[in-house]
């Protein structure tokens, strides 16, 4: 039978009504509501999902491209503060005009979105989800997934109660060395552990620039979006400058969130620690005055201060994790066999031979592990109802780690954590920390 073409969904569902089958090369293009499998809302092998962006800029338009050149996937519409950043990712797309938003509430409202990939600045990053997530849409978010630990206590909430599968964008988990190497270690190739150590992380300081002239198209009070409005800077727009959104309190978690959720990541899964956390973390020095910037400069300053005072953390186990001179996307696993260093895309060891042979064994001849992307891993688990590779709870225990850190620099003093309950046991002050209010307008839902 001749594969007549659709115009749109409207027109693919009554023609569906009047035909049996229809012969196709690529999936059709299908609202949730009508997926195969009605009982889970996953879609059948000829479904195509809907997607989306929101935030579509440095980070945001790598991660949104790769999902959107997946052929089992459709654009359905892209969002982003700046209008014209919107409106020239929709034309590369070929989206008509109108599908390119500002506000991301019309990427929620569209039914023909299924899933949706977000890269904001941090402070944007739970709105968003708590609200696609109650929506049913899908979501690969960029890591840091939170900017509070509250903020993922509502993110887990939300995708529980309509069952969404949801990625963490961290993605050294689908490289293959550093998927072995977590492996290696998790599996007590390298015997006992009996030190751990990440790289010292900076904390955020505070903003404080005079106005510059907002470029045009760019909606700067809705860029602020859940935080009071501060006045707009070239510097403060983008993520790493001089010294961009990413080093600041208001909108981020520093380096700490910024590389930290890399390094973490990793540590927590190599020691099997993905559905929990340290239960103290422990602080030498002062507590941190964080400084204020009022005019563009490198973040060296900022750094040099934000990295003390000097941090680590302990598991229930009792082993510590030292913020030292580690590499900053991995860690450093020292055990009665040897050490092992985990980082971007790389697995070394002394004794070399152990990294070495545990590689060549998974990595050549028939049994060599072969992993996905990390965006088409969670496109295969809409699919299938799998948990994909970096899902939401690693993500969230990932980026508490970040937060409980940051503000134990910030009181100076040790903490002690509870990561069943999520809070500091008794300790008002700490908790305090471990929430941000939403300015009117831009208040969470309630889950």
């Amino acid at each position: 039978m001749q594969t007549k073409k659709l115009s749109s969904r409207r027109d693919f569902l009554c023609d569906s009504l009047k035909v049996a089958a229809i012969s196709v090369s690529v999936p059709m293009l299908i609202p949730r509501t009508v997926f195969a499998d009605a009982a889970t809302k996953r879609p059948g092998a000829n479904d195509r999902i809907g997607v989306a962006g929101i935030g579509v800029g440095r980070q945001g338009s790598g991660v949104f491209g790769a999902a959107a050149n997946d052929k089992r996937t459709e654009v359905i519409c892209v969002c982003d503060v700046w209008k014209k950043r919107a409106e020239d990712t929709a034309a590369k797309y070929k989206l008509a005009p109108e599908l390119a938003y500002q506000d991301y509430r019309k990427v929620i409202d569209n039914k023909n979105v299924d899933a949706i990939v977000t890269a904001t600045p941090e402070h944007w990053r739970s709105l968003i989800c708590v609200n696609a997530a109650l929506a049913g849409k899908h979501l690969y978010v960029e890591k840091p997934i939170t900017l509070t630990v509250e903020d993922g206590i509502l993110i887990r909430k939300a995708a529980k109660k309509t069952g969404i599968v949801f990625q963490c964008g961290s993605m050294q988990r689908s490289m293959v060395p550093n998927y072995l190497g977590c492996q290696f270690i998790r599996e007590g190739h390298l015997g006992k552990i009996t030190e751990v150590i990440s790289a010292n992380y900076e904390s955020p300081w505070l903003y404080n620039m005079s106005q510059e002239q907002i470029p045009e198209g760019l909606d700067w009070d809705l860029w602020c979006g859940p935080t009071e409005p501060v006045p707009y800077h070239s510097q403060l727009f983008i993520p790493r400058g001089n010294p961009g959104w990413l080093s600041f309190r208001n909108y981020s978690g520093g380096e700490m969130t910024g590389w930290g959720t890399h390094g973490f990541d990793q540590i927590q899964c190599a020691l099997g620690m993905d559905e929990t956390g340290p239960v103290e973390i422990l602080v030498e020095g002062g507590k941190l005055e964080p400084p204020t910037y009022d005019k563009p400069e490198s973040s060296k300053r900022g750094n040099e201060i934000c990295s003390k005072p000097t941090l680590s953390y302990r598991y229930a186990n009792g082993l510590t994790v030292r913020l030292a001179e580690g590499n900053r996307g991995g860690g450093i696993f020292i055990g009665e066999k040897g050490k092992v260093e985990i980082f971007r895309n790389k697995m070394t060891s002394n004794p070399k031979e152990l990294a070495e042979n545990w590689l060549k064994e998974h990595t050549t001849g028939d049994n060599a592990l072969k992993l996905p992307s990390h965006t088409t891993d969670w496109i295969n688990c809409i699919y299938n109802g799998k948990k994909p590779i970096g899902d939401l709870e690693t993500g969230i225990r990932t980026a508490t780690i970040c937060h409980i850190l940051n503000i134990a620099r910030y009181l100076g003093r040790n903490l002690k954590w509870d990561p069943v309950k999520e809070e500091f046991p008794g300790d008002t002050e700490a908790n305090t920390w471990l929430r941000r209010e939403h300015r009117k307008g831009f208040e969470q839902p309630v889950v």
